[in-house]
């Protein structure tokens, strides 16, 4: 796609930076191809309705895609927060917005939809995510790579949802303070779940930058930056059973790296054919360890580019022409991402994985590679709240401006 098409759909994806274009409401109720005046090349559209999501489940080996789409298609998804929608808030969007000081024409259409539609959702056992997809891309393969460019991340609405739920987040059973769940609790009742939820919402600095607003107990102001990415990017994983929402794998999923925003590239392990690509839980602020349970969840407008990388291409992150696993790359970082359900393991996978690619991609003894880690790369915390726990280590591209040049000749 020419730049200058390029930036007509970026500007069209972002219509809703200023306060006073939102909400975003769906440009569709159906997948399809996005007409924009004056726009070339294949440019894609997916809706979140009953009819495109999953709640609280991965798309797995069984699920259909929504649409096929060519291999450096752009694909512009309408994702919905799940905060605000769930059952302890009354699956009631209209309603529980209202309750916050939100008018009705601020509210999302496709929100309400989904609240007042008959989708079966279990707040005990399912995941609290709004998933959209799946979509193919033409010719993908067990074992090739798809390639996730995040090209822009909008707010479809000036506003987000921070919570955290009896049983969960860093601090179960102290967090939060005050009653337990009454064992009768319904959507019927919300309150009785006891959960704690803060409505947060954002505004723009004197330089033009999105920021979220709170107040402490006596009414001051408390601000603090915004940096808008999607917490679900995966592909469908190789298994027939339901896939819950909640765990991250080698799938990615809920990765929930707040480094992979606008710019960034994820590159994804292909395991059924078509990859069948999926996005959801937007983030409009994270702090690495997600410590409550959410990060600011805040409906977005994710604009995508997906290329399908076939097995042997040289520009996979790795030696054998494959993946395993996710890896994430930014303008200034290549990003090696660690799961496990132990956060100590979790860490060893972390390391492993940015010693495999500095060896494999960037030519560095194993001993010598392990030394630079140590001395030169950050390994943050994810998140520990999505059972499966994440470290993403931050291997500096500049420190490898030599080896870079060589390579290239």
């Amino acid at each position: 796609m020419k730049t200058t098409a390029l930036a007509l759909l970026l500007a069209v994806a972002a219509a809703g930076a200023d306060a006073d274009a939102m909400p975003l409401q769906p440009l569709a109720d159906k997948p399809g191809r996005l007409t924009v005046k004056g726009l070339p090349g294949k440019v894609y559209y997916v809706p979140s309705t009953p009819e495109t999501i999953q709640w609280g489940y991965l798309p797995n080996a069984s699920d259909r895609p929504l649409l096929t789409v060519p291999s450096g298609a752009t694909v512009v998804f309408d994702t919905l927060s799940h905060e605000g929608l769930l059952e302890d808030q009354g699956r009631d969007a209209q309603r529980y917005f209202a309750a916050q000081g939100v008018p009705a024409n601020r509210v999302l259409k496709d929100a309400i939809a989904i609240t007042r539609s008959a989708l079966p959702h279990d707040f005990a056992k399912d995941g609290p995510h709004i998933v959209t997809g799946p979509i193919a891309v033409a010719g993908a393969q067990p074992g090739d790579v798809l390639k996730v460019e995040v090209l822009a991340v909008t707010p479809r609405v000036p506003y987000g949802v921070i919570s955290n739920r009896h049983g969960r987040g860093a601090l179960p059973g102290e967090f939060p303070e005050g009653p337990k769940p009454e064992p009768d609790a319904s959507a019927a009742e919300p309150e009785k779940f006891r959960n704690v939820s803060v409505f947060t919402p954002i505004r723009k600095d004197r330089r033009g930058q999105w920021q979220g607003v709170m107040k402490n107990a006596r009414g001051d102001e408390v601000t603090f930056p915004t940096a808008p990415f999607m917490g679900v990017m995966g592909v469908a994983a190789a298994t027939g059973e339901p896939v819950h929402s909640v765990p991250p794998g080698v799938h990615g999923g809920n990765m929930d790296v707040k480094d992979l925003g606008v710019g960034s590239i994820v590159y994804l392990p292909v395991f059924v054919p078509g990859a069948n690509f999926y996005t959801g839980d937007p983030h409009m602020a994270q702090a690495n360890g997600e410590v409550a349970l959410t990060a600011l969840e805040h409906s977005m407008r994710a604009t995508f580019r997906l290329t399908l990388l076939k097995q042997g291409d040289p520009r996979i992150p790795s030696a054998s022409g494959s993946l395993a696993k996710p890896f994430g790359e930014t303008k200034d970082y290549w990003i090696a991402i660690g799961l496990d359900p132990d956060l100590d393991e979790a860490m060893k996978d972390a390391v492993r994985e940015a010693l495999r690619f500095l060896h494999e991609k960037l030519g560095m003894d194993r001993a010598v590679a392990l030394a630079y880690l140590s001395a030169a790369t950050d390994f943050n915390v994810s998140q520990v709240v999505d059972r499966t726990k994440g470290i993403h280590a931050l291997i500096r591209k500049r420190d490898f401006a030599t080896v870079k040049r060589r390579s290239s000749r």
